[in-house]
């Protein structure tokens, strides 16, 4: 399997509703599991678990069937559903680059059997698996994607290159709800307030998602990111929304 740049997969990758069923070959799935030990954090400091599942390990499947699932376990800390966010997403975006469908699925969870196989709360599902063929994989252009103006999403005027890219990405509903504010290599990322504890859980692994298109766009123009709890931005939150985290862009 090829390695490319996830940056330009950014761009064209779509979530994949329909698959083939057929389960991918082992070599495949050997070459998953060790691109998973590879995925970066963003606080090493919480401990998470990723494994792969089939159909028979995930109860209650909706009409999304695939013939496999990625599904991520975590230490329950502070901001461990954006971690997880951050993390799988780098998946997603690796399939999509190697030519595999996946989706994420919220409201689905492994069987009781497979929990047990894990001291770690669970977090969330990818499903992933080769598509039909009827099925496209990629957009033609960002034209398809359905997403708010970056005008929409922050305030900062000096970093398109890399919000461009967070603003892309998926999210639970659709409903994007980030928000980033800063400038002179400092990005502070909010998240809107929700009105349930589902949404906001969700919500908090989106953030990750978005993070992580931050992330690579910063890397694949030469720059190196830190994540920072900054405490004036934590206390000074747009209206509507909550501090997640700040990067450090340099």
């Amino acid at each position: 399997m090829k390695q490319i740049n996830l940056y330009e997969t950014i761009f064209k990758r779509k979530s994949m509703r329909r698959y083939d069923l057929t389960p991918l070959n082992k070599n495949t799935l050997a070459e998953i599991s060790a691109y998973m030990r590879t995925l970066k954090p963003i606080d090493d400091n919480i401990t998470t678990e990723m494994k792969i599942l089939s159909q028979k390990d995930v109860k209650n499947l909706p009409t999304l069937k695939a013939p496999h699932y990625i599904a991520v376990f975590s230490e329950n800390k502070e901001g461990y559903l954006t971690n997880a966010g951050f993390m799988l997403q780098q998946m997603d975006l690796f399939f999509s680059a190697n030519d595999i469908g996946s989706c994420w699925i919220g409201m689905t969870k492994p069987t009781e059997k497979t929990l047990s196989t894990s001291k770690l709360e669970f977090v969330i599902l990818l499903a992933f698996g080769k598509p039909i063929e009827i099925e496209s994989l990629y957009r033609e252009s960002t034209s398809e994607f359905n997403r708010k103006s970056l005008e929409q999403i922050s305030n900062i005027t000096n970093a398109n290159e890399l919000l461009e890219p967070a603003g892309l990405a998926p999210s639970s509903g659709n409903n994007q709800p980030w928000f980033f504010t800063g400038g002179d290599g400092i990005i502070h990322a909010y998240c809107v307030k929700s009105i349930t504890i589902m949404y906001k859980r969700m919500h908090m692994i989106d953030m990750g998602i978005a993070m992580c298109h931050l992330w690579i766009a910063a890397k694949h123009f030469g720059k190196k990111v830190e994540f920072i709890n900054d405490i004036a931005a934590q206390n000074n939150p747009p209206e509507g929304y909550y501090y997640i985290v700040s990067l450090n862009v340099k």
